[in-house]
């Protein structure tokens, strides 16, 4: 019994001493990068000071921290920034539907500023810029060197005034210019219609209207096609769609699944991560599904074309998207300024991240360029048949019914071609649709 008692005594008195052992280095060393901390603060202090006095000309100091601040957060990547209360007012009247400029998402790449997509209607889009470009110039003044912020502020300006962008594309043999227009922004979030008996729905921005447009949109053509038994299907188009807020993309991906996960995100930490899970109910009740993306389609947009491919909601088409997979928090800061930070990942339901690789289309289709045809080319395309020959037999078994149900055809075979030469991967995601209702409902 005495041995006994003496053992656990010493080995408790050896785990004081392990402990004492592992503890002090930790301690130290903890300590020794508090110290470090605040050298590297007074450095960054004395630097300051000496600016503010020795530097050639009179700084403005107010605007020197607010560069240090931005410095700091723009070394950590291209999606963390400094919003100086201006730029933050800004961003969250954005999020609305409605501001001023070019109508361009643009990210940083190596010193450049890069294109993620031009926005639909507005003055980029109908001035040519395209996904993907890169502008090196505005009004002459080289934008290497500044801030993603800095170069934003020098394409803003007057509703009315013109602008001047020297653009790098690829495929191009050497930089050109684009005159644009600077105006106010209004986006539509969604624009739906029908194409035949497939309802379309264009998905241009994830911002607080855009839930709300794709439900009333999406209501209105179940009606005016009489319901949804005579719906083909949907095709949800977010080409060149560069994101938004990630509530709209939960809500949009939630009202069509009934259950699973839609997005998680991981952040450094085991318990700043988020799940979100969709909730019983699809507006659509199974009907079958395209997904349109591209390129440009970024952030918010793949985290639906990411969950509706994961459940095998949709078939995705198009190409590669961007490949933003980082979700950026927006704290605000005294003085009315806030901060956008990258605070943590966003995985897809199978557990996927997309960061820097995209979401991959289930179908690859690339966008053709639209072929011009005069009226004799196309009278000779759309009514090259047997019937359109000189002197052909009619066939008088036809009814009046009959007859016209070949000429309504007509026209509709008509309307997909002309549709398939302006817009080549949507006319493929509806002939997908088209497909799928014709086999029936076993295999979709």
């Amino acid at each position: 019994m005495n041995k006994l008692i003496v053992a656990t005594i010493a080995g408790l008195a050896g785990g004081v001493v392990l402990s004492t052992q592992v503890a002090g280095p930790l301690i130290a060393q903890e300590e020794g990068r508090n110290s470090s901390v605040y050298q590297q603060l007074d450095l960054f202090g004395d630097v300051f000071e000496r600016i503010r006095s020795n530097y050639v000309e009179e700084v403005d100091e107010a605007a020197l921290i607010e560069a240090a601040i931005n410095g700091m957060l723009t070394s950590l990547d291209p999606h963390s920034s400094y919003l100086p209360p201006r730029d933050f007012d800004s961003m969250q009247v954005q999020t609305r539907g409605e501001f001023g400029g070019l109508g361009i998402e643009v990210t940083q790449e190596d010193g450049f500023v890069r294109v993620i997509t031009p926005m639909d209607d507005t003055p980029a889009m109908e001035a040519g810029v395209e996904a993907g470009d890169f502008i090196t110039h505005v009004d002459g003044e080289a934008l290497l060197g500044l801030t993603l912020e800095q170069a934003v502020d020098l394409m803003r300006g007057p509703v009315g005034s013109e602008i001047v962008i020297t653009v790098v594309r690829e495929g191009a043999e050497e930089p050109f210019d684009i005159t644009i227009v600077r105006d106010r922004i209004r986006l539509t979030a969604v624009r739906s219609r029908l194409e035949g008996n497939t309802a379309i729905l264009r998905i241009s921005t994830f911002n607080d209207q855009t839930y709300p447009n794709l439900r009333d949109g999406l209501e209105e053509m179940i009606e005016e096609v009489g319901g949804l038994e005579n719906l083909n299907g949907v095709v949800i188009d977010l080409r060149n769609n560069a994101g938004g807020l990630l509530s709209e993309a939960i809500r949009v991906t939630d009202a069509f699944l009934d259950q699973g996960e839609i997005v998680s995100t991981r952040g450094r930490e085991p318990q700043d991560g988020d799940r979100f899970n969709a909730t019983a109910g699809d507006m659509i009740e199974g009907l079958p599904m395209v997904v349109l993306v591209n390129g440009g389609s970024a952030s918010a947009s793949e985290i639906v074309a990411g969950a509706f491919q994961d459940h095998r909601r949709a078939v995705i088409v198009g190409t590669n998207t961007f490949g933003k997979g980082s979700v950026q928090s927006v704290m605000p800061l005294p003085g009315n300024g806030a901060m956008r930070l990258t605070t943590s990942l966003y995985y897809t339901p199978s557990g996927r991240s997309i960061q820097a690789l995209g979401v991959a289309p289930d179908i690859l289709v690339e966008q053709r360029d639209p072929i011009e045809l005069s009226e004799e080319e196309e009278e000779s395309v759309f009514r090259r048949n047997e019937a359109s020959l000189r002197g052909a037999l009619q066939n008088s078994t036809l009814s009046e019914d009959q007859v016209r149900q070949l000429e309504e055809e007509q026209a509709i075979a008509e309307a997909s071609a002309r549709l398939r030469n302006e817009d080549y991967q949507l006319a493929y995601a509806i002939d997908i649709l088209t497909g799928l209702t014709a086999l029936g409902p076993d295999v979709q």
